[in-house]
């Protein structure tokens, strides 16, 4: 038989979905614009904006006028770990409040699933309990039951569940028994059908060739839909194919919520994910992935972060390839000796592509070996092993004593680090710390093989909410941090290096919408500080100097302008993506932006515009006014935010749009959706801050200036990462590191001080220039001064320093591309800020003199060299020629 066409991505359009999503919609007063409080102040957790939006479409199809059978049967299709049990939690309590349902039936196809979600929605000593305790709507307490059998009368207060697997579903309904679960039991009450990984539940849809138990279990659930005119069945899922034509024409009309991987990992909500490639023996990849893992762990201890346990996952392809490989990494850590840790680790040093490790292997270098040998061997011994293939069940979440070990990884009480695994650990695994995934073996390149790895490796990339300065955060947080801090936020997979397998995890991955980024193809270009410099005074007793900080009173942010946000400058939402098509070889691209037009999507002063944004404010929780409050506590309403002057009352959202293209109304929405949340990081990010004073302190130079690393290469896709290369910087005392790590315009400005050191050996006696790398140092600046709402801190790339017999003088300075200068014009006017006259020495003292210099800048591909020098002869810092 010819094998079915797939349906190409242009043709998917979910017309249910995107009927939710048109704008008008929401300009109907009936429809929910902000989640109902007896939902809000039950969920232990508050629902990300996604979920509140995916609440949202369910009220609108559940208010249609005349709504038929054929919406009694919906999709939320949502990534894993995105939190669809949370969603499933407050539909519980939605349907109840709002529609008066008490029965729902939970469905799935695997038992863990089962036992997980029991513990989720009705086991109040669970940890992982998505409801607060006690259970209060309008007053009344209401008890959540979890029952075998739907009782004939319905108590008044109680929301019924019944929880079982879809095969024992199918057993009851087919051979009924004494006080189970019939067909007749099912029709005496309407009935929300909660029914998990779905896409296990439309084989006979899908295939005219599976086997018929699946096939069975879809008739099922039909059937018990069918049993009452008010039943209805809700369907989650990560997984739907619709490519396949006849899923696609099943769910283009269901699916009403969306929320795929790419965009679950882009907006922060999980790991990132990076491929860690290598052509190591199975042995090299285990002991490399122990000692990142621990390099991992001590990142965290150094950091104050308790309690952070990160585990390996060895994946094998059989039973007998896992055990032995579990023995081989027991035996590998019992024989490991100091020497040969060391022989090891700088071995790998010297041929490694991977940033991670590269790393670890710096760290542990610098460490005492013969202690890093008895860590590892506490930390990694049978005790803290598990090997899930003991089992001879299909599922290995269904062998209890194996599940209840990798159901509680995160547990301080726990004590596993890796676990060694051949059945697939998807459906039911919630592990948040799971860190690295390692594949032993070259032999199966198959594809199905390589889809079950990007279904792992997905649930992998789950987030695990540390603690971390007294805070938990659901979301990444270290995303311009160091990259070793970075790792903390990283689930690494270490694939082996066949093409076959490569090219099919590829395709495995892009299947689910999976990003993943590479960890090979780049340099590392070092540079260390010269023995030359070490050996001076400066160096050795020298000081460079930042500004103090202090706290921003509540009451100072009474306008968007005090959290760095100007509605006038912020630059034009981007849309050129939206509303155009580019083929792949026009060479469109962002790059192009200027050549594109500027459009007024919104203007808040318009009455014309004020449904588009109260629509759009809507749809984002954080501008509901408890919670905005909280950001500005000035603000008496939501009203006055979006129509005082002093907020967004005289704010215009401009677009830039592709050539001749009129926004649509849905478009215009996008546009405003994406205003809002600029506003909205700003408003979060820059509140409650640390504002600069102009009292300055001092750090010794030893402490800022250390060797260093800078990684470039294709994995950051930075067109600027192939102009960055080392300058040998010999011969050149004045410069502190024997190589100069830059770009272009950073080496051309190092190439005018060289051409300047004859005028400066007029007058000082030390001359050095600094480089200031921030991924190396915390070190750094902050604006002051009365009228300053910039918070971040910025360190500029370079301190001069010059002394005489007199004086020390510091100048800060920075080489800025033009393309950066005016959004960083903050920057300039915080070096031109920083003067004797402005500043305040700590340490009173005056024989130490700092200075801030204009950006050195480049005009039409040729340095601007007249705006630093004059300016430093002007301060009468250097000698006129």
């Amino acid at each position: 038989m010819a094998r079915k066409k797939e349906i190409p991505e242009e043709k998917i359009n979910l017309k249910l979905l995107n009927w939710l999503n048109d704008t008008s919609l929401f300009n109907q007063d009936k429809g929910m614009q902000k989640l109902p409080l007896y939902i809000k102040q039950n969920l232990k957790h508050s629902l990300r904006d996604y979920q509140f939006s995916a609440i949202h479409n369910l009220d609108a199809v559940e208010k249609l006028n005349g709504k038929d059978d054929s919406y009694n049967q919906l999709m939320f299709y949502m990534a894993t770990g995105s939190g669809k049990t949370d969603i499933m939690a407050a539909i519980i309590l939605y349907m109840y409040q709002a529609h008066d349902y008490q029965c729902f039936l939970f469905t799935t196809s695997t038992t863990a699933v089962v036992n997980k979600t029991i513990d989720n929605l009705t086991d109040i000593a669970s940890p992982k309990y998505l409801y607060k305790n006690p259970l209060v709507i309008d007053g009344q307490r209401i008890s959540i039951k979890a029952v075998s059998e739907f009782p004939i009368m319905l108590e008044k207060g109680t929301i019924y569940l019944k929880f079982t697997g879809i095969q024992q579903l199918l057993n009851d309904i087919k051979s009924p028994r004494e006080n189970g679960i019939t067909e007749e039991s099912l029709k005496k009450h309407s009935l929300v059908i909660l029914a998990d990984e779905a896409h296990h539940f439309n084989v006979g849809t899908r295939s005219k060739k599976d086997d018929t138990t699946n096939k069975s279990w879809e008739a099922l659930l039909d059937k018990i839909r069918s049993l009452n005119p008010k039943n209805q069945q809700f369907e989650f899922t990560a997984t739907i194919d619709l490519h396949n034509p006849d899923i696609y024409h099943k769910y283009q009309n269901k699916i009403i919520a969306q929320y795929d991987l790419s965009k679950f990992i882009n907006d922060g909500y999980s790991k990132q994910v990076y491929r860690l490639q290598a052509n190591n023996s199975d042995e090299d990849k285990i002991l490399n992935a122990v000692l990142l893992s621990q390099y991992r762990k001590r990142m965290a201890q150094n950091m104050g972060i308790s309690d952070f346990k990160p585990v390996i996952l060895f994946k094998s392809n059989t039973i007998k390839k896992s055990n032995d490989t579990n023995e081989q990494f027991f035996s590998m850590i019992s024989n490991l000796t100091a020497e040969s840790l060391q022989d090891f680790i700088q071995s790998q040093n010297r041929s490694t592509q991977s940033e991670a490790l590269s790393l670890a292997y710096k760290y542990w270098l610098k460490q005492d070996f013969g202690e890093t040998v008895a860590e590892l061997k506490r930390d990694f011994q049978e005790l803290t092993t598990i090997n899930a293939n003991d089992s001879g069940k299909k599922d290995i979440l269904d062998n209890e004593s194996v599940a209840q070990k990798l159901n509680t990884l995160e547990s301080p009480d726990n004590p596993i680090r890796s676990v060694f695994a051949v059945a697939k650990l998807s459906e039911g695994w919630d592990v948040l710390n799971l860190y690295d995934i390692v594949r032993i073996g070259e032999n199966n390149i198959k594809p199905n093989d390589t889809n079950a790895e990007a279904q792992l490796i997905g649930r992998g990339a789950r987030y695990n909410p540390f603690i971390y300065k007294g805070k938990k955060s659901y979301a990444r947080r270290f995303d311009d941090r160091k990259p070793e801090i970075q790792l903390l936020e990283r689930l690494y997979y270490h694939t082996i290096n066949n093409p076959q397998y490569l090219e099919n995890l590829r395709k495995s991955l892009d299947a689910i919408n999976l990003p993943v980024n590479e960890d090979t193809k780049y340099k590392i270009y070092t540079a260390k500080v010269k023995n030359s410099f070490k050996r001076t005074d400066t160096y050795k007793h020298g000081n460079v100097y930042y500004n103090k900080v202090e706290v921003v009173p509540e009451d100072h942010y009474d306008s968007v302008q005090k959290y760095g946000f100007d509605p006038d400058t912020t630059e034009p939402i981007d849309m050129i993506s939206v509303t155009t098509e580019h083929k792949i070889d026009t060479g469109a691209d962002k790059d192009n932006s200027s050549l594109f037009p500027i459009v007024n999507a919104a203007v808040f002063s318009n009455t014309s515009d004020k449904a588009l944004i109260r629509t759009a404010i809507s749809f984002n929780p954080f501008y509901r006014f408890e919670s905005l409050k909280k950001q500005c506590p000035t603000l008496t309403s939501v009203n006055e935010f979006l129509t005082s002057d002093n907020w967004l009352g005289h704010a215009v959202v401009r677009a830039r749009v592709a050539n001749r293209h009129h926004l649509t109304p849905q478009e215009r929405l996008m546009a405003v959706e994406k205003y809002l949340l600029r506003v909205q990081n700003a408003l979060v990010n820059n509140f409650q801050r640390s504002k600069g004073t102009n009292q300055f302190e001092k750090v010794a130079i030893s402490e800022v200036i250390s060797d260093y690393d800078k990684r470039v290469g294709d994995s950051f896709n930075d067109p600027k990462a192939a102009k960055i290369g080392p300058y040998p910087m010999k011969g050149k005392d004045w410069y502190a590191y024997d190589y100069a790590i830059v770009d272009q315009l950073e080496m051309d400005f190092i190439d005018r001080i060289s051409a300047e050191i004859p005028s400066f050996k007029k007058k000082y006696d030390q001359i050095y220039l600094l480089r200031i790398d921030e991924r190396n140092t915390d070190f750094k600046l902050h604006d002051f001064g009365e009228s300053v709402y910039r918070y971040e801190g910025y360190m500029p790339d370079f301190i001069m320093y010059l002394r005489n017999e007199d004086y020390i003088y510091q100048i800060y300075m920075e080489p800025k591309g033009t393309a950066f200068v005016e959004k960083d014009r903050w920057k300039e006017e915080l070096l031109e800020r920083i003067d004797p006259k402005n500043v305040i020495l700590l340490e009173d003292n005056d024989d130490v003199k700092l200075f801030g210099v204009k950006f050195y800048v480049e005009d039409n591909g040729k340095q601007d060299l007249h705006r630093m020098f004059p300016e430093l002869r002007e301060k009468g810092l250097l000698a006129d020629n």
